[in-house]
């Protein structure tokens, strides 16, 4: 027996009854309105229960105010409930004798089991189309969480159908998820949560259930279940672990991941025992694009609660990463209820300080500190948040100027100096040094770690890739002896100290890196990278780290001069300065002008594709589907490791982040991982291409060539368009042969991992490598096509296919599959029929007719079950045949082709009789017994037909076919039909039971 759908929507209702303790209802059985996605009665009991001091007016205008809301979009409503959700709803009300206001709490956060936790299946919403989710998770009949679920048993079904339908969910019902807290998605192989603005990539799996035993191979479905829904827990997410960061552009709805949600509650207990004693809260490192930010928000909204409105500082050592945090925890205002405030200067901060004693958000930089050690304020309440903790500045001790005898005061020591009785928690993206003693000194040891090599299995960063490309500078002998002679005349008129200095000055690593010849072997390599191995990975965001800001300036005009037209795909970001050249100011801009770069740059349809830096936007600085950093500075510790994360973010298929280096920073990239994670030095401690993604592809390369073997691809590497095409088409009948069908799934797997490589070793690869995956990579493109849902346009294929021509031997040449066919096509066009008939490749052209023609039997199940009975039976007769060996392909598609005529007659029966689809369908029922039309004349029949339908039409009732007296209703309205009409009582109940399906299926797809 297969484990269906149904099967498992069934374990997981058993789950949340039997293991979570919560009430379970059976949609169809409640009775409610079907528009109304709300628990109506449950919802108003539990309102009642948790504000048992306010009267029923109050009650019932507490009603009216959740289910109205102002604005037009559903994350505009989404967010209007949320706050309601997590704040409660402020109200007005007449009592009878004056106007009152009151705050109606909607979920018992304090006493978490005092709510109402029930779980409902098939809940049915009517809106713009009637839907049934699978299940949907209540609190006090608020419909909280939707859970789609695919078949386990099912190959073509997965989690990816599971997201698709509740897209589809959210414009069809929108209502529903009005209310939405998160959606879950499982296909019991993969269970993912995710909110309603997430794309497929950012739903996360919850990978322990009680923050102890982690899961770290792969989610079973229930750790997600119990993990999330634990009634105390399911509480606390909701309240603490869900928000809205704003922006002017967008609001995007975060759902805390796992490792923050755990990792946060740890920070506050540790921040809560250190106020206690002596002020160290310790260290939270979770790695660069993790989502540290949000889980420093996450840290500041639930220390609010627990410590009883803290005053909070946040501290950094920078102004742009004071600005980054700042946007951040701006955007979260709302989700906060205060509003952070950046301090001018230490006197601002002071009085920031001074003018409350208890809650604000206050960002400052440690500069501010060094302007005097008196202390800004004693109070205790005060909590130092500290972002990337471990920089030297942080120091402690004092240290004595030899030449000045002055006494200097470590950073970290002016500032506890300056807040005496605070509280520190230090937060950061890379690890402390083992020998960076003073970070400990002053926040304690670790909370909490979640490091590289977690975060990219759990899919909330991707690795980060190396390739080497050191420029090959070569020191002419002759001109550095003509140098020296030079500065032995030189010597004879001047100072021996202005030697020396212009002799330094020009032997510094600058003058090397910024010579003229040596920033043209840069710009011509970079160029030629970008176009043929990396402007079409992603959206062709890239990064140039120029040494210098004179280095990024003659990298910018170089490139120019070179690609003139690249005016707008090029730009510089970096700090300008009093005595800057005139003619930089048009390039560098005012902040204003930054501003807008970081937006464009930000914007994935947006022209800006390469950014050159030095210093700005490497550090908390995120644009998911930057993917390629070119590397002309040499860094070295956590501010290396802070720059080339800027490529490790999730997008869409990204497979990770290549970093490009010209100065040679492999040796720093090792020392940098010595204070990781012993599993992330053994993972990440050498992530050279060559070395990694290059023997993959290799290894790929061989599989996808074996699979193939005893087809002859070689006209793939002709010159003729033509000859590939055929080449293409060849191999996907050549893998569509019956007997290959195993071979045809592994060859799909295998033809994607080798895409998946190809795309961080392109560089490495000879030009007959690159001619070869690109055919591989077309074969599996199409036939994922052929084989997937929908119907298929061969002008997507053909553009698909020459976008990977362009990339991997750089063809112009357009190819057409089918010569005649230029837009997307109809299986009712005879010259794609024909076509087809004409294929040379006789199994694609099977597979083709088959797909085309399942998918129009699915259409016609929806509206007419006996023409879908009759076709299904001639497409599966055909397909066994063929299967079997009884036709030959020719014969197979004649059979299928009789088919395709078929249908194109059946619709043409009915524009003939002027019947709809609706009619025909029941038209087709009633004359399905042979023996009816022996009794009544066509114009008979047709009038009937027209009678039942509208009879039908009228009397429809939403879940008619769930609830047994609707399904009885209906059968009574067609026997009397049948009676009235003196349908043959032989046909009779034949003709009730075809009916009956029809109407089942009309119901369900309108």
């Amino acid at each position: 027996m297969h484990f269906t759908e149904a099967h498992f929507e069934n374990a997981i209702l058993e789950l949340f009854r039997e293991q979570l303790g919560y009430d379970y209802v059976y949609g169809p059985e409640v009775e409610r309105d079907y528009s109304e996605p709300l628990y109506i009665e449950q919802l108003r009991a539990s309102l009642q229960e948790l504000n048992p001091l306010l009267p029923a007016e109050a009650i019932e205008e507490a009603m009216v105010r959740i289910r109205t809301f102002e604005g037009g979009s559903l994350v505009q409503r989404n967010e209007q409930f949320t706050d309601r959700m997590q704040n409660g709803v402020e109200i007005s009300y007449f009592d009878g004798e004056e106007q009152r206001s009151a705050h109606v709490k909607l979920i018992d956060y304090d006493t978490p089991l005092r709510n109402r936790f029930t779980v409902a299946n098939q809940w049915t919403v009517e809106e713009r189309s009637v839907r049934r989710a699978d299940i949907i998770v209540f609190v006090n009949g608020l419909p909280l969480v939707v859970v789609e679920l695919k078949s386990p048993s099912r190959e073509e079904t997965n989690v990816s159908e599971a997201y698709a339908q509740l897209r589809n969910y959210m414009q069809e019902i929108p209502s529903l998820f009005v209310y939405n807290a998160f959606c879950v998605m499982s296909d019991h192989a993969s269970s993912k949560a995710g909110t309603i603005t997430a794309g497929e990539d950012r739903f996360m799996e919850w990978k322990t259930a009680d923050g102890m035993n982690e899961d770290s191979r792969c989610a079973n479905f229930d750790v997600l279940f119990q993990g999330m829904f634990e009634k105390t827990r399911f509480i606390e997410i909701l309240r603490n672990f869900i928000c809205f960061s704003k922006d002017e552009k967008e609001s995007v709805k975060i759902l805390a991941a796992y490792h923050q949600f755990y990792a946060v509650r740890k920070a506050v207990v540790s921040t809560v025992e250190a106020t206690e004693t002596d002020g160290r809260g310790g260290v939270f490192w979770h790695t660069q694009g993790s989502g540290k930010s949000l889980s420093m928000v996450f840290f500041a909204k639930l220390l609010q609660q627990t410590l009883s409105s803290p005053t909070i500082v946040v501290l950094t050592d920078r102004n742009d990463l004071d600005n980054q945090l700042y946007r951040q925890f701006a955007r979260c205002a709302e989700f906060l209820r205060q509003t952070p405030v950046q301090a001018d200067s230490r006197v601002h901060l002071k009085e920031l300080l001074a003018g409350r004693q208890a809650n604000g958000i206050f960002f400052s930089t440690m500069q501010k500190f060094e302007e005097s050690e008196q202390p800004l304020s004693e109070r205790r309440n005060i909590i130092v948040m500290a972002d990337e903790a471990h920089r030297s500045q942080y120091g402690l001790e004092e240290k004595i100027d030899a030449k000045t005898g002055k006494i200097k005061i470590g950073a970290a020591r002016l500032v506890r100096n300056a807040l005496p009785n605070a509280t520190f928690i230090g937060f950061t993206g890379t690890p402390i040094s083992q020998k960076d003693r003073s970070t400990r000194e002053v926040f304690g040891d670790y909370i909490d770690v979640y490091d590289m090599t977690q975060a990219v299995a759990d899919g909330a960063t991707r690795p980060v890739y190396y390739e080497s490309r050191v420029i090959n500078l070569k020191l002419d002998e002759a001109t550095l002896r003509r140098i020296d002679d030079e500065y032995d005349i030189l010597a004879e008129e001047a100072e021996e100290y202005a030697i020396e200095k212009s002799k330094r000055e020009l032997g510094r690593i600058d003058s090397i890196l910024g010579a003229d010849e040596t920033v043209a072997s840069l710009c011509d390599d970079i160029v030629k990278h970008y176009e043929e191995f990396r402007q079409y990975e992603q959206t062709g965001k890239a990064m140039i780290v120029a040494y210098s800001r004179a280095i990024a300036m003659k990298i910018y005009r170089r490139i120019l001069e070179m690609r003139p037209a690249w005016s707008e795909k090029l730009a510089v970001v970096m700090t300008s300065g009093n005595k800057d050249p005139e003619d930089w100011r048009a390039v560098i801009g005012n902040d204003a002008r930054k501003k807008e770069l970081e937006k464009e740059f930000k914007d994935n349809d947006g022209p800006l594709k390469i950014a050159i830096v030095v210093d700005m936007w490497l550090t908390g600085f995120d644009v998911p589907s930057l993917a390629t950093m070119y590397v002309y500075k040499p860094m070295s510790g956590h501010n290396l490791m802070q720059a080339i994360a800027r490529v490790n973010r999730v997008f869409g298929d990204k497979q990770g982040g290549l970093v490009v280096d010209y100065v040679g920073i492999a040796s720093a990239l090792r020392k940098a991982m010595n204070d990781y994670t012993i599993r992330d030095r053994r993972n990440y401690g050498d992530t050279d291409v060559s070395k990694t993604a290059y023997p993959e592809f290799e290894k790929k390369l061989d599989v996808c060539r074996d699979l193939l073997h005893g087809f002859d691809y070689s006209g793939f590497f002709g010159d003729s368009d033509l000859g590939r095409a055929r080449a293409i088409s060849g191999g996907v009948d050549f893998l569509q042969a019956p007997e290959r069908e195993e071979t045809k799934k592994q060859y799909i797997k295998e033809a994607l991992l080798l895409r998946q490589a190809l795309s961080l070793c392109q560089s490495l690869l000879n030009y007959e490598q690159r001619i070869e995956s690109a055919y591989f990579e077309a074969v599996r493109t199409l036939l994922t096509r052929v084989e997937g849902k929908g119907r298929i346009s061969f002008r997507e294929i053909n553009e698909r296919i020459n976008e990977l021509l362009k990339q991997s031997i750089k063809s112009e040449g357009v190819i057409n599959l089918f010569s005649d066919v230029k837009e997307e096509f109809s299986l009712f066009d005879p010259k794609f029929l024909e076509e087809i008939a004409r294929m040379k490749e006789k199994n694609f052209a099977v597979e083709l007719l088959r797909k085309l023609i399942a998918e129009q039997v699915r259409i016609y199940q929806r509206t007419n079950t006996v023409r879908a009975e009759k076709f299904s039976e001639i497409l599966s007769n055909a397909m066994s045949s063929y299967l079997k060996g009884l036709l030959t392909n020719e014969e197979v598609i004649q059979e299928l082709l009789k088919t395709a005529q078929e249908i194109i007659q059946g619709r043409q029966a009915g524009e003939q009789m002027n019947l709809n689809e609706e009619e025909l369908a029941f038209y087709d029922a009633l004359t399905k017994p042979e023996a009816v039309r022996d009794f009544y004349t066509n114009e008979q029949l047709i009038a009937i037909t027209r009678e039942l339908t509208e009879a039908l039409r009228s009397n429809k009732t939403i879940d008619w076919n769930m609830k047994e007296s609707a399904r009885a209703g209906m059968r009574r309205i067609v026997k009397r039909l049948l009676k009235k009409y003196d349908y043959p009582p032989a046909g009779q109940e034949d003709a009730l039971n075809t009916i009956m399906k029809q109407c089942q299926m009309w119901s369900e797809n309108n």
